[in-house]
């Protein structure tokens, strides 16, 4: 042992240090001395005020978004845009007049005439639907989980979200790709590539597989 004033190495039997005459304690106690983790940089000088670090609030729990929650999300999604969707037909149709032509045929009018219209009717209202619902959907998907949302209303009102692997925001080109992915999704037969959001590891349909993004829920 040492001594505890001028640092001599002491013989714990003896009485006194036989350098300075310091008594020795017969029973030293240990104390203990906190050391700094490796790499540890302390704050600077008045860097918290008061004297206390802040406390901050914990991050949000999230997990990967199942089948059901997705499809709930879809169905809100679709009673969304359903409404402005059929409103913007009927403005087509008036604007073209088909529904006009339509209303012109009699009954005496030869068949092969009344077909003639309904048909190319058909193939028009056919062809401005498909227009308006891939443009229109388009924007809506792309806009709003790529906006600070990352969702669509659907999403969040079931308080999910869309991520790229990292769990970062996507870009509007990346939400794009996701939603044009989904026409990929859809030619496979059964709806398998939605279903596969069901048990995928990470929960993934088959588009989102094909843009690398993930859909999340917050518990």
């Amino acid at each position: 042992m040492f001594c505890s004033k001028c640092g001599a190495a002491v013989n714990q039997a003896s009485g006194f240090c036989p350098n300075c005459g310091q008594p020795v304690d017969a029973n030293p106690r240990v104390v203990a001395v906190s050391v700094p983790a490796p790499g540890y940089v302390p704050p600077p000088p008045g860097a918290y005020a008061g004297g206390a670090p802040p406390v901050y609030a914990a991050a949000p729990s999230t997990a990967y978004a199942g089948f059901w929650l997705r499809l709930v999300a879809h169905v809100i999604d679709g009673l969304i845009i359903g409404i402005p969707f059929g409103g913007i037909i009927l403005v087509i149709l008036f604007a073209t007049g088909a529904l006009g032509t339509l209303g012109s045929m009699h009954v005496g009018d030869s068949s092969q005439n009344a077909v003639g219209v309904v048909g190319l009717g058909i193939i028009g209202v056919y062809f401005a639907m498909l227009s308006v619902a891939i443009v229109g959907g388009w924007l809506y998907y792309a806009y709003c989980e790529s906006s600070s949302w990352q969702g669509t209303l659907g999403k969040k009102a079931l308080g999910l979200f869309v991520t790229d692997m990292e769990g970062r925001r996507v870009t509007f080109g990346r939400a794009s790709g996701r939603f044009f992915a989904k026409i990929v999704s859809g030619l496979i037969p059964f709806a398998i590539g939605y279903i596969m959001a069901g048990f995928t590891a990470k929960k993934q349909a088959l588009h989102d597989i094909i843009a690398s993004c993930l859909v999340l829920r917050r518990l």
